[in-house]
């Protein structure tokens, strides 16, 4: 490994089907007022609900809601749950939900009392939090695996009048402080919504591991989480409710994106960069809005990362490559990944998300190019991939 770096994850994780009870520890520690912030009501239909809850009550605290956190959270959402922060006291935030309700309360946390507009300082500027900033402590309970937002600082929030969806990473002050991972929680999530996290799962592991060209131990830990993704996708597609599968995918998700295989690393994200873009015209699920592009991406930067790209088809795929150039093992890897996909369901094609032709160099203009990987794209490059992905 040839890179510099400082590690460091403060998220305490409670894991399996007895994880709730990891709030009855974790919440004497913080104040009286929590902010409950979830999405569109499924947690009620499923019970999940009313157990949180109940917990909450039982520990003496005082409950206020924010409920309605939308897939791709929004600059609008964001203001409201500002306020909403702010009226409550809040002593502690906690999102019951997937991704975009991790992400939310995030932002939420480090920009209710930011004292000026959150999207230009921390999404169109990329400054951080003062050190001297109150920043709301959050905690997760997951009922959807695929972003990993539930062990990291990332935060991603859409400005539908910019048409611009924009991630931001913060440091480890704005972590969640405890995550409630139960896989079981996971079991009600309709089949669309588990496939698209699990690509997502494996886009954030791709993002990372096509870069750099030194032998690093972070490029083998990877492989095995792919390969284990992999096979346990296959399982739950067949079987939804296969406990050891879910299990597996969910913990998987936990660590392709909890910082610790980018250590080490330049990092590539330009698949994301696409999704995102696409996913602010169409308000597209995010995963498949990376399924989408992928395999246009990946062909095109194909010619300046061979060595890796022949590695992953050997290592991940069971490419046999005796007798085999670089590029002809990299291309059947690249086969194989694609029959993958296709076998499991995902989006393959722009069009399937509501894309049309007059729509590509809108995407295009809000697409961020990214240094970190084989190839930096131009501007005639990205609409040339999203035209290749329509």
């Amino acid at each position: 490994m040839l890179g510099n770096f400082t590690y460091c994850n403060p998220t305490k994780l409670y894991f399996g089907k007895d994880a709730l009870e990891g709030l009855d520890e974790e919440l004497p520690k913080y104040g009286k007022n929590v902010l409950l912030v979830y999405g569109g009501g499924s947690i009620k239909k499923n019970g999940i609900y009313d157990r949180v809850v109940a917990i909450l009550q039982r520990n003496g605290k005082t409950v206020y809601e924010d409920p309605g956190v939308m897939p791709n959270p929004t600059t609008e959402k964001l203001k409201e749950g500002c306020e909403r922060a702010l009226a409550a006291d809040a002593d502690l935030i906690l999102a019951v939900g997937g991704g975009s309700v991790c992400d939310y309360a995030k932002a939420v946390s480090v920009s209710a009392h930011c004292g000026e507009d959150p999207w230009e300082k921390y999404y169109l500027r990329f400054e951080e939090p003062a050190d001297d900033l109150p920043i709301i402590p959050v905690g997760c309970v997951l009922t959807m695996v695929g972003t990993g937002s539930e062990m990291n600082g990332g935060s991603v929030i859409t400005n539908r009048a910019q048409k611009l969806k924009i991630g931001h990473v913060f440091g480890e002050r704005v972590f969640p402080k405890f995550s409630v991972l139960n896989p079981e929680f996971t079991f009600t999530l309709p089949k669309y919504q588990m496939i698209s996290g699990i690509y997502d799962i494996m886009s954030h592991i791709l993002e990372q591991y096509f870069s750099g060209t030194d032998d690093n131990t972070s490029d083998y830990l990877m492989e095995g989480l792919l390969r284990s993704l992999i096979h346990s996708a296959e399982i739950a597609a067949k079987a939804p409710l296969d406990y050891e599968a879910r299990s597996n995918i969910m913990w998987i998700a936990t660590w392709a994106l909890n910082t610790l295989v980018a250590k080490g690393k330049t990092t590539d994200w330009e698949v994301h960069m696409l999704g995102q873009a696409v996913g602010a015209h169409t308000d597209a699920t995010h995963g498949m809005t990376l399924s989408a592009v992928s395999m246009p991406y990946y062909r095109h930067i194909l010619p300046y990362g061979t060595a890796k790209f022949a590695r992953y088809a050997a290592s991940v795929w069971n490419v046999d490559p005796r007798g085999k150039s670089e590029m002809q093992t990299a291309r059947e890897g690249l086969a194989a990944m694609e029959a993958w996909m296709t076998q499991l369901g995902l989006v393959m094609h722009l069009s399937e998300l509501g894309v049309t032709e007059g729509m590509l160099e809108g995407i295009a203009k809000s697409t961020l190019v990214m240094d970190g990987g084989y190839k930096v794209l131009t501007a005639e490059e990205i609409l040339a991939v999203l035209k290749e992905s329509l």
